[in-house]
């Protein structure tokens, strides 16, 4: 997209003076132009199906029945192709990926900057996923966030916990009652136990109820 044919955004916001202060600020950028407004989300998806927007600056917090989030998920599926980014004062991790899965590409707090804003719609067109400093970090955690055991393991002993945790990781018997200074067949014991609290037959079903997948 060249300054000649700049890529046209609509932006859907309820407060009118936000509204036009991205309306102006989008279009004083060479790269853009605000071409579409609406003031609510059944505004929105009605008729931003219609146009050529190729970006959509989205608030969360819109009145009536449909939010911000509602607005992207009903309109991603009719325009594919338009890049979504969501404008808003919410950074609850629960809002944040609700966005994500609903079709948006972008994520900005209302305290960016102008720069902010107008860096994170270039990217929007390069291919990447701007988000605040704030919101980013959160994702990160998100991801990084170790998996706790699931309630499942409350029915279990300390030691019962300890074995299991060892089978997810592909330790033996044998390497099991070195490492806790057990004898084998204390181990066996201890397995069984798990098993039957668990309901399960087999170490996989165990470790997939109290760890999730591998557990590891």
């Amino acid at each position: 997209m060249n300054e000649k044919n700049p890529a046209p955004v609509a932006i859907v916001e309820d407060k009118p003076d936000i509204l036009d202060y991205l309306c102006e600020l989008v279009s004083e950028h060479p790269r853009f132009e605000c071409r579409h407004k609406y003031h609510n989300g059944e505004e929105a998806v009605s008729f931003l199906p219609q146009t050529n927007a190729q970006i959509a600056i989205v608030d969360i917090g819109l009145p009536g029945r449909l939010d911000g989030i509602d607005c992207v998920r009903l309109t991603k599926p009719k325009m594919p192709d338009t890049l979504f980014m969501m404008y808003t004062v919410f950074e609850d991790t629960e809002k944040i990926f609700e966005s994500l899965k609903a079709g948006a590409s972008g994520y900005l707090l209302k305290d960016a900057s102008d720069a902010k804003i107008l860096a994170s719609l270039e990217d929007l067109l390069e291919g990447g996923a701007p988000m605040s400093g704030s919101i980013a970090k959160k994702v990160i955690e998100f991801f990084q966030k170790k998996p706790e055991p699931s309630k499942a393991a409350e029915v279990l002993s300390e030691r019962e916990q300890e074995i299991l945790q060892l089978l997810s990781k592909g330790r033996l018997y044998k390497e099991i009652a070195d490492v806790l200074g057990i004898k084998e067949g204390t181990v066996k014991v201890h397995i069984h136990n798990i098993y039957t609290k668990l309901h399960v037959s087999n170490s996989r079903e165990a470790i997939g109820i109290v760890f999730g997948n591998g557990g590891k």
